[in-house]
């Protein structure tokens, strides 16, 4: 072929019209397509590896610091941020430490980790503040729910299903991964279920308990990437969960009255207005004084206890608390609905009597700030679904809260 007829294959330039063409088997490429295929190819590779390096170094944050960034989400609970901030905090340096000492080929005093759990009602804010820690110190995290756990061989799924979660939200980098943070939802419904023993097995209940100690205390687990029984066949994974942090959460429905028991011996006789009065209000401050004991007694093995050495409960919210957590926090539920309908030129004008009816509806229904969100979409429904038909301003007054909610 002449020189003057000689072009690039991939972008058609001619010779005449280039550097200079490298030329192939049965083909031709010109200096041009090789410089952008190597930004392409190079671009790749960076990407890959900011992304494999994403959780390589973790920036360790001082306790203040941990807990001035849980206030922007969460609302109250000063007591529990304060405590998790600080086992927290302790948990990653003593990871560095141990980094450091590898490098330096040094043992000094071993620290043990410190999970947490966290005790208190539904929508107090447990999964809130286990998500906060994880969006402040970008290191991985994964929720599993105790509540699918089964003893190995029975319908459910196996306890090491929770590091196939870690494992799958860093896209299998195992050494991100030992780095991360697991919530363990709902584990007071893996309590015994009864103190006597029983000729069945608890296979969802203390079975799950003792084959979770390993898991919890540190030690390498092999972990089915795909989950465990669906592929019998697949290849495991080994991880190292010393350095993983587990927060536990549960409602722990009874336990007051476990704790009640201890604290107070109420004498026999009928219950007046006035005394179950005042143990409603006790109530509130019982989960301050639970005890490993209390724990144990509502169905906890003492292993697993001994497991979680942190121990905080969350306070019940109270009417302040829910109209704060409507309003203020960076992912309040008003600003998100404003934000909605922004999107569409629309501005919302909600009025302080309409909060107050949503706060008071929600505080009867007992669901804590999850209830705020049943009432939002109920009273804005319709005008998501009517869109289009609202011009500029929606304006929400006390009467067509009241309007909307009055099935409730």
């Amino acid at each position: 072929m002449e020189d003057s007829l000689l072009k690039c294959n991939f972008c058609g330039r001619k010779k005449n019209e280039i550097h200079f063409l490298i030329s192939g088997i049965s083909g031709h490429i010109c200096n041009y397509c090789i410089e952008k295929t190597y930004s392409i190819i190079h671009k790749k590779f960076s990407e890959k590896n900011i992304d494999n390096n994403k959780y390589e170094s973790i920036e360790i944050k001082k306790p203040r610091e941990i807990k001035s960034f849980l206030d922007k989400y969460v609302i109250g609970q000063n007591e529990a941020k304060k405590i998790i901030s600080v086992a927290v905090y302790n948990h990653y340096k003593r990871i560095s430490q141990k980094e450091k000492e590898k490098e330096k080929n040094e043992q000094h005093t071993e620290i043990e980790k410190s999970n947490i759990l966290l005790i208190g009602k539904t929508g107090t804010g447990k999964t809130l503040l286990a998500k906060s820690i994880s969006k402040l110190l970008k290191v991985p995290f994964a929720i599993a729910d105790a509540t699918t756990l089964t003893e190995a061989g029975y319908v459910g799924e196996d306890v090491e299903s929770i590091l196939t979660r870690l494992l799958q939200s860093v896209n299998y980098d195992i050494r991100s991964a030992e780095k991360g943070i697991i919530f363990l939802d709902e584990i007071d419904k893996i309590s015994r279920k009864s103190n006597n023993p029983s000729i069945t097995r608890d296979v969802s209940g203390e079975g799950v308990q003792q084959a979770l100690l390993k898991i919890l205390e540190g030690s390498v687990i092999n972990v089915p990437p795909q989950g465990g029984r669906k592929h019998p066949d697949q290849k495991m994974i080994q991880i190292n969960t010393e350095n993983i942090l587990f927060i536990a959460g549960g409602t722990f429905d009874g336990i007051e009255k476990i704790i009640s028991d201890r604290i107070e011996k109420i004498s026999i006789g009928f219950l007046t207005k006035e005394r179950k009065k005042n143990n409603r209000e006790k109530n509130y401050h019982y989960l301050k004084n639970i005890l490993a004991i209390d724990l144990k007694k509502f169905g906890l093995i003492p292993e697993i206890i001994g497991r979680f050495p942190i121990i905080t409960n969350l306070n019940p919210l109270d009417k302040n608390m829910l109209k704060q957590i409507l309003i203020e926090p960076k992912n309040a539920l008003i600003k998100q609905y404003k934000k909605l309908f922004d999107m569409d030129k629309v501005s919302i004008n909600i009025t302080d009597e309409a909060l107050d009816i949503i706060v008071d509806k929600t505080f009867q229904l007992g669901l804590g700030a999850r209830g705020l969100r049943t009432f939002c979409e109920k009273i804005f429904l319709d005008y998501m679904f009517d869109i289009e038909n609202i011009k500029n301003v929606l304006n929400v007054d006390k009467n067509i809260v009241m309007k909307k909610l009055s099935n409730y």
